[in-house]
């Protein structure tokens, strides 16, 4: 799949490190992310953070948790990191590039998955989940935008306010962080962030993948995280082995959620049978998105 990027702006460095800069792939909320070469001809995502952030001692921080965090992430369905200088003028991230697009792009372009494509896509989210979970963080953040779509298979990005399971002086009290229809009832009502709520947000993602809406409904943020909070979500448009999977990722007490571990076996044996594309063929993904994805085109 050729690589599909926007050119460079006028601001833009031309090198990082020892890359060289060839085009946008996109912006996050520390920084942007740059399509990089390396000498040999490598490519690489190189996440640079913006300057007036760079200058900031407690985002410079975050950043070098970033970095050792993605560091300590290993498996499939992850990007590895190949490079990072997180003490750099401006700190600099990067990893291996992923020749693939946003499960949120293709979900708007092409419509909702089948349940046998979406069983195939939370095993292995949950396997990616089982890497970082076992490295001893908790990613916070997963969502349709941070899952890259490649012909062998998805992986989970963005690890910018992951944070060891053990640690609770991340962020300042009171900060809400993540994204509507995707934050956990725990996060939203300040008790402790766990790897169960990594499984919250995997339960919403599958579902949003399945119906092409959030299992809380649509709205402004509050009216969004005030059902995530207090009512129950609407799962029935999802047939019923899915339905009841995802049930119990989104189940209010993170104590009755299944471990990663567990949902990846379960969702892996519901996923087996003759008719099931392996992910080292890019069939796994509805046709659609397998065509765009093989053509090297953008969604």
């Amino acid at each position: 799949m050729a690589p599909s990027y926007t050119p460079l702006a006028a601001e833009d460095p031309e090198q990082v490190g020892q890359y060289r800069l060839v085009g946008r792939l996109g912006r996050g909320g520390m920084g942007q992310v740059y399509l990089g070469r390396s000498a040999s001809g490598r490519l690489v995502a190189v996440k640079v953070v913006r300057a007036e952030l760079g200058h900031d001692p407690g985002l410079r921080r975050r950043f070098v948790r970033e970095v050792a965090a993605a560091r300590r992430v290993t498996g499939f369905f992850t990007a590895a990191v190949v490079d990072a200088d997180p003490e750099g003028d401006p700190p600099w991230l990067a990893t291996a590039y992923v020749p693939g697009v946003p499960l949120s792009t293709a979900v708007a372009e092409h419509g909702a998955w089948s349940e046998r494509a979406v069983r195939t896509l939370g095993a292995a989210l949950a396997e990616a989940l089982e890497g970082i979970h076992r490295a001893g963080l908790v990613h916070r953040d997963l969502k349709p935008s941070n899952v890259l779509l490649a012909a062998d298979g998805p992986r989970v990005i963005d690890f910018g306010i992951s944070l060891a399971a053990d640690d609770t002086q991340l962020t300042q009290t009171g900060m809400l962080i993540g994204t509507p229809g995707f934050i956990s009832p725990e996060q939203l009502v300040g008790d402790p962030t766990t790897a169960a709520s990594d499984i919250f947000a995997l339960g919403a993602v599958l579902a949003w993948t399945a119906t092409g809406s959030g299992p809380y409904g649509q709205g402004s943020a509050h009216a969004v995280n005030y059902r995530v909070a207090h009512e129950q979500p609407d799962l029935s448009a999802l047939p019923g082995d899915l339905a009841r999977v995802v049930s119990r990722c989104l189940d209010k007490d993170p104590s009755r959620r299944p471990t990663a571990s567990q949902l990846s076996a379960e969702l892996g044996r519901m996923a087996e049978g003759p008719d099931r594309d392996p992910l080292t063929e890019i069939e796994w993904l509805p046709p659609a998105v397998s065509g765009a994805i093989g053509r090297g085109q953008p969604l």
